[in-house]
């Protein structure tokens, strides 16, 4: 079969790969995961085995396209021909996995779930009705309440319009934004109802002081967390963290726990949970993203090794995890790093690969 459109391989890459029958994993909205596919890298070299990276974005200049293995260009998400993308892409390579590293596509790929099972691809993704749950800020305070999870009150528009506002300091943010986009905090009365215009769909919910934690739950092909790792988030830019550290708290780790049992056993890969630890110690939960999360290579650095532990899965092999074997204080500084990819002289965007290697994760 051609081909997609736009989709391309970097031979030069794809030397070691070849004829070694490879371990196939699509990377769905690949964007700027850089870091998520050299831990990959790693791991399968610890392990010797031999890796296939497919990296799926709609972006020609996403940085990690010139990453990967195999470079695949597709519809945006949303288009109707996004997911026969991803399924045909998953087909050509012999995927074992396909790993979603946003909120976009995790309804389209939750609903086919099944069809990508059949071409023998695990998605690593829960099921239709906890993707909902976890997109929905509304649904995810009131799933959070109705099972005793302690998370910050939340209200509709209508319920603020109708019914005594809350005290000042409020959130404002989407019912189903990410990336903390159109986040702001809410002072008064005059900021209310400013922002109640210029937010669309959103949610009010109240203030909660207190330390902002990551949480990285490792839930593999079974839907078991069996490792938790909270990081505390210092620094956060354009919604990801840009510096946090390592905490090893047992309290924030068996509430996590409990969380992501609480979703069911569907989850699958890595579930990625915040909350706020207030001074009086309360764990307040405000967000539940059933994916790898943007800063998930700090847990992994820490010792939580979860591409070894999935690619020996996807082996058919029993990892040994263990619920706290990681290293407590370790702290990230992210900076930026340029991918320098040559041009035509027309200087449309194209995939090539980088004039230099990508630092290796150690």
């Amino acid at each position: 079969m051609a081909p997609l459109p736009g989709s391309g391989t970097f031979d030069v890459l794809m030397t070691e790969s070849a004829g070694n029958n490879p371990l196939s994993l699509v990377i769905s909205c690949v964007g700027r995961r850089v870091e998520l596919l050299q831990a990959f890298r790693a791991a399968a070299e610890r392990l010797d085995i031999s890796l296939r990276l497919i990296g799926v974005d709609s972006d020609l200049t996403a940085p990690a396209l010139s990453c990967v293995d195999v470079p695949v260009t597709a519809p945006r998400v949303g288009d109707p021909a996004y997911i026969p993308a991803l399924l045909e892409t998953a087909r050509q390579h012999n995927a074992a996995a396909l790993l979603p590293t946003t909120d976009l596509d995790l309804p389209a790929i939750s609903e086919n779930r099944d069809a990508f099972a059949q071409l023998g691809c695990a998605a690593l993704i829960a099921e239709p009705d906890v993707i909902r749950t976890c997109r929905d800020k509304i649904r995810t305070f009131e799933f959070l309440r109705k099972n005793g999870i302690d998370t910050p009150d939340t209200y509709t528009p209508e319920q603020i319009r109708t019914g005594p506002v809350p005290p000042f300091p409020l959130f404002i943010k989407p019912r189903t934004g990410s990336a903390s986009q159109w986040v702001h905090q809410i002072e008064d009365r005059l900021d209310l109802e400013y922002y109640l215009q210029r937010v669309k769909d959103p949610i009010i919910q109240e203030f909660v002081p207190g330390v902002e934690h990551t949480l990285d739950v490792y839930v593999g092909l079974n839907g078991i967390p069996r490792c938790v790792v909270p990081r505390a988030r210092w620094q956060v830019r354009g919604g990801e963290v840009s510096k946090g550290v390592v905490i090893k708290d047992r309290a924030v780790m068996d509430a996590g726990r409990k969380l992501v049992e609480t979703l069911g056993d569907s989850v699958r890969g890595l579930v990625t949970l915040q909350c706020i630890v207030t001074a009086e110690r309360r764990i307040r939960f405000i967000e539940i993203n059933p994916r790898f999360g943007g800063g998930a290579p700090l847990a992994i650095a820490a010792g939580a090794d979860f591409p070894t532990w999935l690619l020996q899965e996807l082996r058919g092999q029993t990892p040994q995890t263990e619920f706290d074997g990681f290293q407590h204080g370790l702290c990230m500084l992210r900076y930026d790093w340029s991918a320098f990819v040559p041009l035509d002289d027309n200087l449309e965007p194209r995939l090539a690969p980088p004039l230099r290697k990508f630092p290796p994760f150690a």
